[in-house]
This record gives C-alpha cells, structure tokens and sequence, in this order.
C-alpha cells in the first residue's frame, strides 16, 4: 500500500531532504527548502507488447511530420516547424514577447490545420481577447480557457481535440493530489509529466511558456529542460525593438539557428534581413566603430561593433561590455599591449554590440582589436566600406573561423567594397566582386586598416 511521506525539496535545484535545512548542500542557496507531502509504495504496472525491445534494424525511421508556424523566423528556429507530439519550452523576460508570439502562431496554425486550444492561467480570457483584436489574430478555431487545474486542461483537450495547444504557464498550473502550491518543484514536475503523457499519446504539439529568474535563467526544476523536446530563449531589452529568438535545445534540428523580430504596435514582425536592420544607422568610417561579420546557425550576420577608450585616475580601470564576453574582452587588451606595445592599462574600456545581439564565438575578435585601437589612437579607418572578421591567437597570429565564404558573399550583397579576412579563408573565397584583403597577424591587419 501506498502511503505517504513528507519531505523537505529546494525549490532551486529539487534537492530532497528528510529534515529542514537552512542551506541546501547541492546548490548552496538559503532558505530555499520547502516541506512537501510525497507518496511512496509499490505500483504495479502491465508492459505492452509496444515496451518491449526492439532491435535498431527493426525500427522504421522517417522524417517528422511539421506543422508550418506561418512565421518564416519561428520555422527556422524549431528546424523547418513543430512537430507533432513534441513539447515546446519557451522562457523570457516579462513583456519581451513570449505570448504576443504565441498567439500569433496559434493563429496561423488555427486557420491551415484546425483547431487550437489557448490555455492559460494568468490571464482570463477578455484579456487574452483584447489582445487578439490589437494583434489581429481573430479566427473562429482558435478556443481560449482559463484554466490551471491539469485534471480539467485534459478533460478540455478531450472534448476540443485541438491539433495544437499552448499552456501559460506551467508555473500556474497545479494538482490536486500534490500538496504544495503552484509553481513549486513537485507541482512543476508533476504537471510537466502530464502534459508530456498527453502530447505523446495523443499526437498534441505543445507549446509551455516558463518563467526566468531574476538571473535571466529558466526558473523551476533543472528536469524540466531534460523532458521537454526544445527549449526557446526570447532575448532582447523591453525598451528597445528587436527581438532574438535563440534555440538552446532542439531534438528536431539545430540549436545554432536565431530569429529576429521586430516588436510594432500590431505584434512582433519578423526580420528576414536582419544585416540591413543592425546596420541602418550605422556611421561607415567612424572611430572607434567597425563592421564585423558572425555566424548564427546558418545565417551570416553583419553587425556593428563599437569601442569607447578613455584614460582614468581611478586605481582598477572599467572594464565594460554590452553583447561580447568580458573574458574575450580581457583576452584582446593583454594581446595588443604584449604584441603591440598599446597600453591600456590606464584606460577605461567600453564595447557595445549595436543592435542588442549577443556575440559568441571568435568572429568578433579582430574587429574588436581593431575598434580599440581607433579608439585609443583617435583614428578612422583608411579604407571605405569595410567589414572585418576574424580569430585572434595569444601569439597576436589571425586564425580561420568556419563559414568565412558565406560572410563574404553577405557583405558583397550588402554593397560592402573592401573585407579584410585571416589568409586562410581567403585562399577558399572565390568571390571577386569585393576587395578581398588576407592578413595572418594582428600587426598586419592593422596596418592595412590605419
């Protein structure tokens, strides 16, 4: 007989405890500990003859079935569009976005495949329709329910039999057999496992939306990210347009791809040209300010960075980044001051990445070196149109990065002139409609540029 069994579990990390503590010892954080009712006891369970092992040969295998979003950026961030029985995470900052997108997608997937079911559980449904009215995502097959009890979503999803259905969020959602309150770890838990049993069964998508922490990060049990099937990432600042939709996980395609969009009064609309928006204002030839060329999943970017060097009496100089890591920041000033001989020390350093991207990766680092040294040089750059990418090595040598000939092609069409690249991509370039200019050390490179 089953019976039950109270315990302690961090709401942080789902540590569990037989007796209070003030600090959990797997996350160290304090006063996180929260007494729950737990069952225990054997269950019993039939094994069907659709649990039993197969050999690998035996298994046929094919191409997921999609549904199409009706937006070209979600598509490509999922892997070409939902597919059918997966779970969907999605997380972000309050009024970045996150419901705005999805009631759009629940309207585009409402009007091509039938019905869509919009539950959710911190707005009733006036609000929600109020909405709909401003974003123009009005169709008779989209149904909305306010609802947090998962026992009666799954009685709705019963009677509706939606192809399509969307929770926000999960951390409003409850059960009745788990004593604690909604939002705790076993309440998270428990719901993710029923809406994951439905979706499975039933051949639902679904989409969940999960509140961040302070820290920006998914807020709930670390297990959450480990059911679901992929994990979005809405990025972005509440004051400004633009928007990034970044994968972190995706058991359906790659997580190496973004989207961009942009927030209007009639909804979020999508960039498919994301170079011309980061460089519409952007001032060619200006100091301390150079155009650079990444990589996101399969789409060259080209974006603006921007470097601010000043001298300082204070005793620790500011070391200041917005959209580059400060470590790869740290790592290019002891570069230039062992290599070059430029002192920074003195100075206080700030780089900006126009646009509110952020930069990962190694593309960055020979445009950052060379916006430094305009900077503190207070010299423009000699050559027109420019654009530059590149790795720098501690040895002051530019290396390679992957997909250089995609970057050029990008900057060619972007009417660009002049490109300075490592010699290495430049032997596998074939464009010849750019001036196309390979160094192999960062004391040619700048150089060529001042």
């Amino acid at each position: 007989m089953a019976k039950n069994k109270t315990i302690f579990v961090c709401q942080e990390c789902a540590y569990e405890s037989l007796k209070w503590l003030g600090k959990c010892p797997n996350c160290n954080s304090w006063n996180s500990m929260v007494e729950e009712t737990k069952i225990v006891g054997n269950s019993s369970s039939n094994i069907s003859s659709n649990s039993l092992p197969k050999s690998i040969l035996n298994i046929r295998s094919s191409e997921y079935e999609r549904f199409d979003t009706g937006i070209t950026e979600l598509n490509r961030v999922l892997g070409g569009g939902i597919v059918k029985g997966s779970l969907t995470l999605i997380s972000g900052a309050p009024g970045i976005g996150k419901s705005t997108l999805l009631l759009q997608t629940a309207n585009s997937i409402s009007k091509k495949y039938g019905k869509v079911l919009y539950v959710s559980g911190e707005e009733s449904e006036e609000q929600i329709k109020m909405r709909g009215d401003r974003l123009e995502a009005i169709s008779g097959e989209l149904y909305i329910v306010s609802e947090t009890n998962v026992e009666k979503i799954e009685e709705h999803i019963e009677n509706t039999k939606p192809v399509f259905v969307i929770i926000d969020s999960i951390q409003t959602l409850f059960k009745h057999s788990i004593t604690s309150a909604p939002g705790s770890v076993s309440q998270v838990r428990e719901s993710s496992n029923d809406i994951m049993r439905i979706g499975k069964t039933k051949g639902i998508p679904f989409f969940i939306v999960a509140h961040v922490t302070k820290q920006g990060e998914l807020a709930g049990p670390r297990v959450l990210e480990h059911m679901v099937d992929t994990v979005l990432s809405f990025e972005g600042e509440r004051t400004e347009e633009f928007r990034i939709l970044r994968t972190i996980k995706n058991r359906f395609g790659t997580t190496s791809e973004i989207g961009v969009f942009e927030m209007r009064e009639s909804g979020l609309e999508e960039v498919l040209n994301p170079s011309a928006v980061f460089l519409e204002e952007t001032g060619f030839q200006n100091e301390g300010s150079v155009v650079i060329g990444i990589m996101e999943g399969t789409r060259p970017i080209l974006i603006e960075i921007q470097a601010l060097v000043s001298e300082t009496k204070a005793v620790m100089p500011r070391r200041t980044t917005v959209g580059i890591d400060s470590s790869r920041l740290n790592l290019i000033l002891a570069v230039l001051e062992k290599k070059l001989k430029v002192p920074f020390y003195n100075c206080d350093v700030y780089v900006n990445v126009v646009g509110g991207l952020n930069i990962e990766g190694t593309f960055a680092d020979l445009g950052l070196a060379l916006a430094l040294i305009s900077s503190v040089k207070s010299k423009e750059t000699n050559l027109e149109k420019l654009i530059v990418f590149g790795e720098i090595g501690l040895t002051g040598e530019v290396r390679p990065v992957a997909f250089g000939d995609r970057i050029v092609n990008e900057a060619e069409k972007m009417g660009f002139k002049n490109i300075i690249i490592p010699i290495r991509n430049k032997e596998k370039v074939k464009n010849k409609n750019i001036n196309i200019i390979g160094v192999s050390s960062l004391r040619e490179a700048i150089n060529k540029v001042f």
